[in-house]
């Protein structure tokens, strides 16, 4: 398959794979998965922002904002909800009130550069707090293959923290720091494919995802190190981080289907 159908293929299909299956937490493994794809959007929907103030994949990018920022609300609702007393309801507590600050800098008026620096702010308070909720219900559900359901959840936000930060870049926010960051991700990323594909716990189904993912990875780290900049260098970093963000986002679910 060519990368020009693969594009087509995939970014056309990639919201809807993003939608849970069901309206309330069913389980830790589901709770895991759910509050990992909180982080995940935090740097999506600011990729999406960054995207529409630039004009790369505009329409795309509107429809990823507006429909990433209704399922963060209607996450953060059931995660709440789900949480135990104590230190896991008190952090959805502070990311609730995190994100209602987020969301009033995402809409309202036109995305501007004079805005950039307070949403990349913002959307890394957001992802401190869900990280730390991915990980307290990583705690209490107490076995390995919730740690699996964590890492494959994280590299969901790590496809679209790169992206994030190489749209950033692009609008000549924070450049240095934003390139800084791109290499971290890249570090974090692969490796952990790595620990995803030789866990006891990986079925065919998993390994042939994640075989896929591979392909994904290969398109998206191109892209983001393509000696070119401007529009079709960040159209293809966007449609890319979104094809790899699809498979590895089915690959945390089957992870959490495993731990139950």
């Amino acid at each position: 398959m060519t990368y020009a159908l693969q594009r087509r293929v995939f970014c056309g299909i990639a919201l809807a794979a993003l939608l849970p299956a069901h309206a309330q937490v069913a389980g830790l493994g589901d709770a895991i998965n759910k509050a990992g794809r909180q982080r995940m959007l935090s740097q999506r929907m600011a990729k999406a922002w960054f995207g529409m103030g630039q004009g790369i994949q505009a329409e795309s990018a509107r429809r990823v904002l507006d429909q990433s920022m209704a399922l963060f609300d209607r996450q953060q609702v059931e995660l709440k909800t789900f949480a135990p007393a104590g230190e896991t309801r008190d952090t959805y507590v502070l990311l609730e009130s995190a994100w209602s600050d987020y969301k009033s800098l995402l809409v309202g008026a036109l995305p501007s550069q004079d805005k950039a620096k307070a949403v990349l702010d913002q959307a890394g308070k957001v992802l401190a707090l869900a990280h730390k909720g991915t990980g307290l219900f990583e705690q209490q559900a107490g076995k390995p293959g919730a740690k699996l359901v964590n890492v494959a959840g994280r590299q969901r936000m790590l496809s679209q923290r790169m992206a994030q930060f190489y749209l950033a870049s692009n609008w000549n926010v924070d450049s240095v720091a934003s390139q800084r960051e791109i290499s971290k991700a890249r570090e974090e990323f692969v490796p952990a494919l790595e620990l995803l594909r030789n866990a006891p716990e990986a079925t065919a189904e998993i390994r042939q995802e994640l075989a896929l993912a591979d392909h994904q990875w290969l398109f998206f780290d191109n892209a983001l190190k393509a000696r070119v900049s401007g529009a079709k260098a960040a159209n293809d970093v966007f449609v890319s981080s979104e094809n790899l963000l699809q498979v590895m986002d089915r690959v945390t679910g089957m992870y959490a289907r495993v731990l139950g």
